[in-house]
């Protein structure tokens, strides 16, 4: 009966994406003709939690996907309705299987946040612990697969009619996305990487940094009850410095920290966005949410490791040499001919901005951005494509590019001795 119900559900949510796509189509038709990403992206937040998360996997994608959409993609909204109080209580009654009374002493009825995947409540235990609970929204797996399935199946239709498309592969990108959603459905897999990240924290005797509790016995594959965090995102430099008198020295913590866990733990935090990096009121750095995270292997992160110093010393070739290595080709790379056209990028770069012009800190994170993007794409103009653990890992060093020009414009992160971002 599940399996008839569920394939009921498939085909009444395949007739919902074909719905919303006609219609972008008649608006066309009628003359409403936006640029073709933003088209891409308002359509992605029409048809809801699938599209919105494969809308975010395009803006932390640059290896993947032209820059336009990419940059579009940034403003991907991942908020959608709030689901009534009532709902809410029902699954986490369903989940508990017991009486809400019996483990909650009280549940905010308003939601600290709802996204496509899930919704936040704060609660307290009735052992007195303040408390959130994130709880996924009903049938949220089910419309996942049904969408991803589809899109796989249209990925696999688009190669077999253009061949020249199954380089990029776009099915083995649908594959990977769907990997890494339904883990995020795994509150499970989350509760875990959280124990795993409190454990490396522990091993690496780091006191400056910290991950929420989970609580185990009301949490399930469904509900995740977490310790509740009092601070500020990081980018908030008038409230943190109320919670730490040196704002220069919280990042550099949150930055070691991070770096640390990308050869000391089994994965990394691979969405170090503001929101998920706060500053507790204690001074500490509180790492939140580990729906997403990336693992790189140790012969990968040596070659990162080479390709972050050849960078710094404008080592051309040791560039060209660590971008080989990282990529995946089915081609001979000839490293003096790609080391040339990352100098001649740089030489460009150089006399588009004199050395007399005042320094802006947006203009900066622009400049990072598209250096990195144009890196990619001169390597990509030779053969080279990279792995997504690669474009995971430059999405949060631009993260951190970003932080440095907020909360520490005088720090040079390649040079200060206070980083240990090679190490």
């Amino acid at each position: 009966m599940t399996a008839v119900t569920n394939t009921f559900k498939g085909a009444l949510r395949i007739g919902q994406t074909l719905s919303v796509l006609g219609r972008t189509g008649v608006n066309w038709l009628r003359g409403e003709r936006p640029p073709a990403p933003r088209l891409l992206r308002q359509t992605f937040e029409s048809l809801g939690a699938t599209y919105i998360k494969l809308g975010q996997f395009i803006a932390s994608s640059p290896t993947f996907f032209p820059k336009a959409y990419v940059e579009e993609f940034q403003y991907c909204l991942d908020q959608t309705p709030v689901l009534p109080f009532s709902v809410i209580r029902r699954i986490i009654a369903e989940e508990l299987d017991q009486p809400i009374d019996q483990v909650f002493a009280e549940i905010e009825p308003v939601a600290l946040a709802s996204a496509s995947i899930a919704q936040v409540h704060a609660a307290r235990l009735l052992t007195g612990e303040e408390v959130v609970i994130k709880v996924q929204k009903p049938g949220v797996e089910n419309i996942l697969l049904t969408d991803l399935n589809f899109l796989y199946l249209s990925a696999r239709v688009l190669e077999t009619l253009a061949p020249k498309l199954s380089w990029t592969s776009l099915s083995g990108i649908v594959e990977e996305i769907q990997r890494t959603m339904m883990e995020e459905c795994d509150f499970i897999k989350e509760a875990n990487n959280l124990k795993v990240f409190r454990e490396f924290l522990h091993n690496t005797h780091n006191e400056d940094a910290t991950v929420p509790r989970v609580y185990e016995h009301c949490s399930t594959r469904r509900i995740l009850t977490m310790e509740r965090f009092y601070g500020v995102p990081l980018t908030d430099l008038d409230s943190i410095r109320g919670y730490a008198r040196d704002p220069e020295r919280t990042l550099i913590t949150a930055m070691n920290t991070w770096f640390a866990s990308l050869t000391q733990c089994e994965f990394f935090h691979a969405d170090v966005h503001a929101g998920n990096l706060m500053v507790l009121k204690d001074g500490r750095i509180g790492f939140i949410d580990f729906g997403i995270v990336g693992r790189i292997r140790p012969d990968t992160w040596q070659a990162v490791s080479d390709f972050i110093s050849a960078v710094m010393v404008g080592n051309f070739e040791g560039v060209a040499d660590a971008m080989i290595r990282i990529g995946i080709t089915h081609e001979t790379v000839v490293v003096a001919n790609l080391a040339n056209d990352l100098r001649k990028l740089y030489q460009q770069m150089d006399r588009m901005v004199p050395d007399e012009v005042p320094y802006q800190a947006d203009q900066a994170e622009d400049d990072v951005n598209n250096i990195l993007m144009d890196m990619v794409k001169i390597g990509e103009s030779h053969g080279l494509h990279f792995p997504r653990e690669f474009a995971l890992l430059l999405k949060q060093f631009l993260y951190f590019d970003r932080y440095v020009h907020i909360l520490a414009p005088e720090m040079d992160v390649f040079m200060d001795e206070r980083l240990n971002m090679l190490h």
